[in-house]
């Protein structure tokens, strides 16, 4: 079995604010992050892929494919956008970094060719702060 693993960066604002709540319970919970005004993060997002090498070529998968991949099914739909309002596959949900790698991984397995499964979807929200998914 072979890992191999795609870095890619986004951009996009969020806000954490749930709306079955009054607005002291959200700022009691998510602080500054529920902040009605939004805020930003520089997202970098790791990919890990596995599988068996193919013979004919020495890869586990073409990386300018995966690369394709990754740009129209993730970072297409995420960069510079407002994650609460401008993202689909995020409708309804509430965007915490745990709830984004989850619809990550939903948006991108998919799409990977059949003897390719996605390991690890992982994200930095910050330089002190990542998520990962393992699909469990």
């Amino acid at each position: 079995m072979v890992y191999l693993t795609r870095l890619e960066h986004f951009n996009a604002a969020h806000k954490l604010y749930n709306p079955q709540w009054s607005h002291e319970q959200n700022e009691a919970v998510f602080g500054a992050c529920a902040n009605e005004n939004w805020h930003g993060h520089n997202f970098d997002l790791y990919v890990t892929v596995k599988g068996e090498v193919e013979e004919a070529t020495g890869f586990l998968i073409d990386v300018k494919k995966l690369k394709a991949l990754i740009l129209q099914y993730v970072i297409e739909p995420l960069d510079h956008k407002n994650l609460n309002q401008d993202v689909p596959f995020l409708k309804n949900k509430m965007c915490s970094t745990e709830n984004l790698a989850i619809a990550i991984w939903e948006q991108l397995q998919p799409q990977l060719p059949d003897h390719i499964t996605l390991h690890c979807v992982k994200i930095y929200e910050t330089p002190r702060i990542c998520v990962e998914y393992y699909g469990e």
